[in-house]
C-alpha cells in the first residue's frame, strides 16, 4: 500500500537536491555581473582584461519546507524514518516545498573597450527550480493507511500541485556604460531541457476497504513529462544535446546618483523551454480499483503509474523562472546596506531581503534578514575576499536551518531544531588574468582606445526612438 500510493508523490517531485545569493548583488564579482547583466567587473588599472572560473566550483542551491509537515519531513530526511503519527489529518492543511539551484560550470569574461566600459562574457550553467503544495494525508498515507477512516469515500485526499524544470544556459552577456552614471546589459541563452515534471491534481478520492484488501482511487487533473518511465533517466539524460530547445533573455540598468546611491533593476530569464522528445501531455479523469493491496507482488504499482503516464504524447511549452530584481545600496564608509525585492513572474514566489556588508579592506562580510513570500523568515551569512584579480566567497542564505539541518544529518537525529525546514549554501571562485586595463594614458594597448569610430550599441538602440 505505501508503496502504490508513493508512486503518486514521486511522480510529482524532482531528481535534484536557486540560491539568489542577494549579498553578492553590488559586489561587482564575477557571479554579479553574469547574474546582473548591466554590472561591470572589471577595475581600471588594476584588473587583468579576462576573468574565468576555470571550471572550479561556483554554485548555490537553495531548499525549504513549511507546513504542518516540518516535523515530519525533518525525521524522514534526516533519520530516514516517516512517522507521520503526530500529523494532523482531515483539517485540508497544505504543506509547501521549494527548491532551486543555479551552477555556474563554466565562465569566461573579458573588457572589450575603455570606451563605453565595455564587457563580454560566456556562460554555461545548469539550473534547477522546484516548487509543490502536498496535503498531510499524502505523507501520511505513506506512513500507515491504518489512520485513515475505512469503508468511507475520503475526498482530496491526494491533492497536489508542482512542478520542477531542469536546464542547461549557454550565455553570451554584454554591458556598457551610457554615461558616467547610467549603465545598460542583456543576456541571451540558448536552453538545453534536462527533466520536467508537472502534476496538478484538483480532485481526489480514495476508498479503502480492509475486508476486501482493496480500495478505490480516483484522480482529475493533468500531468506533463519529458520521460515516461524513470528507467529513462541516466547520466545521458543529463549532458546538453537541445532535444528539448530553449530561448531565454535577461536585461538590466544601473544608475549611480550624484550622492551615491546605487540603483539596479534587472528582468531576468525571461523564456520557454520547447518540450519536444518522449513527452506526454496527459489529462487525467479516471477511477482505478486496486485489490489485493498488501500483496506485493501484485502489479498495483504499475496500475498506478498507469493512470499518469497511459495518455497521449504531445509537445508542450513550459516558461522558465523568470524574475524582476530591484537593488538599491550605498556604502557609508565600512558600512555598506542593501535593499532587495525580487518576485518570480510566472510561478509562486520572491524575496524581501536586506542587505549588511562590512568591509574591512579585502574582506567584507554581509548579514542578510529575508523574508520569501511563501511565508519563510530567514537570515542569510556570507564571507568574501576580493582583490582587483581574485575572489572566493562563501556563504548562506538560510544560515539558522541550514546548520540545524546540518547537525541532525551529521548526529543522525531529529531532536534538533523547530519551524520550517530549510538548507542554503553557495560559494564560487573567479580568476583574472591576461594585461592590466589601464587608462589611455598608462597604455596604448587599452582595448578600443585606437579605435576612434567606435559607438555605443545603447546608444544607437535607443536613438530609433529620438525625433528625426
Amino acid at each position: 500500500m505505501k508503496k502504490l500510493l508513493l508512486t503518486v508523490f514521486l511522480l510529482s517531485s524532482c531528481y535534484f537536491a536557486k540560491a539568489q545569493q542577494y549579498a553578492l548583488f553590488g559586489t561587482r564579482t564575477m557571479f554579479d555581473a553574469f547574474e546582473n547583466v548591466s554590472q561591470k567587473s572589471f577595475t581600471l588599472d588594476s584588473s587583468r582584461k579576462f576573468s574565468s572560473n576555470f571550471f572550479l566550483p561556483n554554485f548555490g542551491a537553495n531548499a525549504a519546507n513549511i507546513g504542518d509537515a516540518e516535523s515530519v519531513i525533518r525525521k524522514l530526511s534526516q533519520e530516514g524514518i516517516n512517522d507521520t503519527r503526530g500529523l494532523p489529518i482531515g483539517t485540508g492543511a497544505i504543506n509547501h516545498f521549494y527548491l532551486n539551484s543555479n551552477v555556474y560550470v563554466a565562465t569566461f569574461r573579458l573588457f572589450k573597450s575603455y570606451k563605453y566600459q565595455k564587457e563580454m562574457g560566456l556562460a554555461w550553467q545548469v539550473r534547477a527550480d522546484l516548487h509543490i503544495d502536498y496535503t498531510n494525508e499524502t505523507l501520511a498515507i505513506f506512513d500507515s493507511y491504518d489512520r485513515f477512516p475505512q469503508v468511507q469515500e475520503l475526498k482530496g485526499i491526494l491533492n497536489t500541485k508542482g512542478y520542477q524544470q531542469s536546464y542547461h544556459q549557454f550565455s553570451f552577456t554584454y554591458r556598457e556604460n551610457y554615461n558616467k552614471r547610467l549603465a545598460f546589459g542583456l543576456k541571451a541563452s540558448l536552453l538545453s531541457g534536462i527533466l520536467y515534471n508537472k502534476l496538478d491534481i484538483r480532485n481526489s478520492s480514495l476508498y479503502i476497504d480492509p475486508n476486501l484488501n482493496a480500495l478505490a482511487i480516483e484522480i482529475n487533473g493533468n500531468y506533463a513529462s519529458n520521460f515516461s518511465d524513470t528507467d529513462e533517466i541516466n547520466k545521458n539524460t543529463f549532458f546538453p544535446n537541445f532535444k528539448n530547445p530553449g530561448l531565454s533573455f535577461s536585461f538590466g540598468t544601473n544608475y549611480t546618483t550624484k550622492k551615491g546611491l546605487f540603483l539596479m533593476a534587472n528582468v531576468k530569464d525571461l523564456g520557454f523551454i520547447w518540450w519536444r522528445s518522449n513527452t506526454i501531455n496527459n489529462s487525467i479523469d479516471k477511477q482505478t480499483i486496486l485489490s489485493d493491496i498488501n500483496d506485493e507482488s501484485s502489479n498495483n504499482n504499475k496500475e498506478i503509474r498507469d493512470i499518469f503516464l497511459a495518455g497521449p504524447g504531445g509537445k508542450f511549452l513550459a516558461a522558465t523562472n523568470a524574475k524582476i530584481d530591484v537593488y538599491a545600496s550605498k556604502q557609508y564608509g565600512f558600512y555598506k546596506p542593501g535593499l532587495v525585492a525580487s518576485k518570480n513572474l510566472f510561478y509562486k514566489g520572491g524575496d524581501i531581503a536586506f542587505v549588511n556588508t562590512f568591509i574591512y579592506r579585502n574582506l567584507a562580510a554581509s548579514v542578510t534578514p529575508l523574508y520569501n513570500l511563501n511565508n519563510i523568515f530567514m537570515v542569510g551569512l556570507q564571507g568574501k575576499y576580493q582583490t582587483p584579480n581574485f575572489e572566493i566567497f562563501g556563504g548562506t542564505d538560510n544560515m539558522l536551518s541550514s546548520i540545524s539541518y546540518a547537525r541532525g544529518l551529521y548526529n543522525g537525529t531529529s531532536d534538533k531544531g523547530s519551524g520550517p525546514n530549510g538548507a542554503s549554501f553557495y560559494m564560487g571562485i573567479g580568476i583574472k588574468f591576461g594585461n592590466i586595463v589601464n587608462h589611455p594614458q598608462f597604455s596604448d594597448t587599452m582595448p578600443g582606445i585606437n579605435d576612434q569610430q567606435e559607438r555605443s550599441f545603447f546608444k544607437n538602440l535607443f536613438s530609433i526612438f529620438k525625433r528625426k
